[in-house]
């Protein structure tokens, strides 16, 4: 049996989402989707006068019929934004990513790249802004405060002459 190309599964995961909430007695439909880094994410169009709390509340219903530990649930406009984790989270690496923001002159003086957000767009900190006046890197043992400092230390190290 051949493996699944990667469309074949979301396509296969948008039905599951579909199956789901009709079997909740919710008329929806999944539009598309994004896959990010670390999540994948389904754009579901419900119908209206869909209450948001009964689609909130199959969140466990969602993340059983998908495979995945967890699954977050919010409104986006007038869409239903569904989220479930990568099962093979990406790596973000910061050299390809500071040189395409380089070639693409986004990196104005005193930014730092810092990674990617969860739409896949990159996650800049612009030191010299007013709103960042202070940084306070905070966290649990493990939760890789040191290595936000050096990601920010060598992304402008590498994007910022002596």
């Amino acid at each position: 049996m051949a493996a699944k190309t990667n469309r074949q599964v979301l396509e296969f995961q948008s039905d599951r989402i579909e199956a789901v909430l009709a079997q909740h007695k919710v008329v929806a439909r999944v539009t598309g989707g994004l896959v990010s880094p670390r999540w994948v994410q389904f754009q579901v169009l419900p119908a209206l006068g869909e209450r948001m709390n009964k689609i909130k509340g199959l969140a466990e219903e969602l993340a059983l019929a998908l495979g995945s530990d967890t699954c977050r649930i919010s409104r986006q406009g007038s869409l239903v934004s569904v989220e479930i984790p990568r099962g093979d989270p990406g790596l973000v690496r910061l050299l390809p990513l500071q040189q395409r923001l380089s070639e693409q002159g986004k990196i104005p003086f005193g930014t730092a790249a810092l990674g990617l957000a969860d739409d896949g767009a990159p996650l800049l900190v612009r030191l010299p802004s007013p709103q960042v006046a202070h940084i306070l890197v905070a966290g649990t043992t493990g939760s890789g405060k040191s290595a936000l400092a050096k990601t920010i230390v060598t992304s402008l190290a590498l994007s910022h002459r002596p």
